[in-house]
């Protein structure tokens, strides 16, 4: 009896504080004014700094779709984009959505990005480690990865990876080894 007057006494208390609120609520939204918008927000700079702005593109980066294709995914990085932050991006693999999807990556998640830069259109790619621990598909995909999304930065003719600034030889897709990976030679893994 005791239990059920306590029970009842719950169920009770709950349901008279389950109509208050603290914020009010209105039929429809609300239009709020520019001038009770605090901290500078809408202001076209970044608040607290001496006139600083920044803006963001999207840039494609490449993954591994659910058949074991590489497929390109749309990231956010500040302009103007550079080789390095879009690596990073691609590094962090493919967000929850993409994911659920059954989208992956074959790179490393804690793969570390030392440097990259473009020169002459080839893409140099600083590791602090090898690729070559990975399985060989698994390689082929990574290594897929970065030389189509470093082509959309303007590494038209290859990627070399660098291992603490050694070159490495990369696997092909055809089982041959190269030092400069072109995007030709990775043709075979994009999703048509």
């Amino acid at each position: 009896m005791r239990r059920a007057r306590t029970l009842v006494g719950i169920t009770v208390a709950a349901l008279l504080l389950s109509g208050c609120t603290l914020v009010p609520t209105a039929s429809s939204p609300q239009i709020v004014p520019d001038a009770q918008i605090p901290y500078g927000l809408l202001d076209p700079t970044i608040p607290g700094t001496n006139g600083v702005s920044v803006q963001f593109i999207t840039q494609p980066v490449w993954i591994v779709d659910a058949t074991g294709h590489l497929d390109p995914a749309s990231r956010i990085v500040p302009v103007p984009a550079e080789l390095a932050a879009v690596l990073r991006q691609l590094i962090l693999g493919p967000s929850s959505i993409e994911r659920t999807a059954g989208y992956t990556s074959a790179l490393p998640k804690d793969l570390v990005l030392v440097s990259a830069s473009i020169q002459g259109g080839v893409a140099y790619i600083n590791l602090a480690t090898s690729l070559s621990h990975l399985s060989k598909a698994r390689q082929i995909l990574a290594v897929g990865q970065l030389v189509f999304t470093s082509k959309d930065m303007g590494a038209t003719t290859g990627v070399k990876i660098l291992e603490a600034g050694h070159v490495q030889e990369l696997l092909l897709p055809n089982g041959a080894h190269a030092t400069l990976a072109t995007p030709a030679d990775f043709e075979r893994l994009l999703n048509h």
